[in-house]
């Protein structure tokens, strides 16, 4: 079973619609008491203060802590994938769920003065050895939407990297049973489609 956190943080048709053409069935849930079992999808787009208040408020802070210390398998999605590190810079600084030790900083214009922000669009991925990436090749495009990038703090929470405004920022991060993407793999034809399809499977190790 797949669960999808609405923590009021955006339009989440297209997350559901991507799983059911996987022959999926999702449950979308609006507060952590509604949560059975199964896998947990946090995705989101929007601002850092409001997307945590919703978390705070549906007990989805305390659900995804207690996820990832059981080892159920979590994907984080775009602000999802943002709001799991410790800290942003963003809406003046906001405290996040710390579940991976690192910050989230906006693009600095000046490295590439020509850069448009947000960062839009088709962009390549370089990916690590990873269960999620099974059938998805090096220099894969998937689609982004998104001012800040996340910098964890430990190197080996970086499971993919793309280039974008002077940086080669963590496009994908992740830590045992924890599995996040900036990008957005339900607007990201079918490598996005794989990377869902493997979602459904990985057993939310490593390697």
């Amino acid at each position: 079973m797949i669960t999808i956190l609405d923590y009021g943080a955006g339009n989440l048709t297209s997350v559901r619609l991507a799983f059911e053409r996987l022959g999926e069935t999702p449950v979308l849930i609006t507060d952590a008491s509604q949560y059975q079992s199964g896998r947990i999808l946090f995705p989101g787009v929007g601002s850092a203060a409001s997307g945590m208040d919703g978390v705070k408020a549906r007990g989805f802070d305390r659900l995804l802590r207690d996820a990832v210390a059981q080892g159920t398998p979590v994907m984080g999605i775009c602000l999802g994938m943002q709001l799991l590190l410790s800290a942003s810079e963003e809406d003046g600084g906001t405290q996040g769920l710390a579940l991976i030790e690192g910050n989230c900083r906006l693009f600095d214009r000046t490295k590439q003065v020509d850069a448009k922000i947000p960062h839009m669009g088709w962009n390549t991925l370089r990916h690590a050895d990873h269960p999620m990436f099974e059938g998805i090749q090096q220099d894969a495009a998937f689609y982004f939407v998104h001012s800040y990038f996340v910098t964890p703090a430990n190197p080996t929470h970086v499971l993919g990297t793309t280039d974008y405004c002077g940086e080669s920022f963590a496009a994908v991060i992740g830590s045992g049973s924890l599995f996040a993407t900036q990008f957005h793999p339900e607007r990201s034809g079918e490598a996005g489609a794989q990377l869902l399809r493997n979602f459904l499977t990985w057993e939310g190790t490593c390697c």
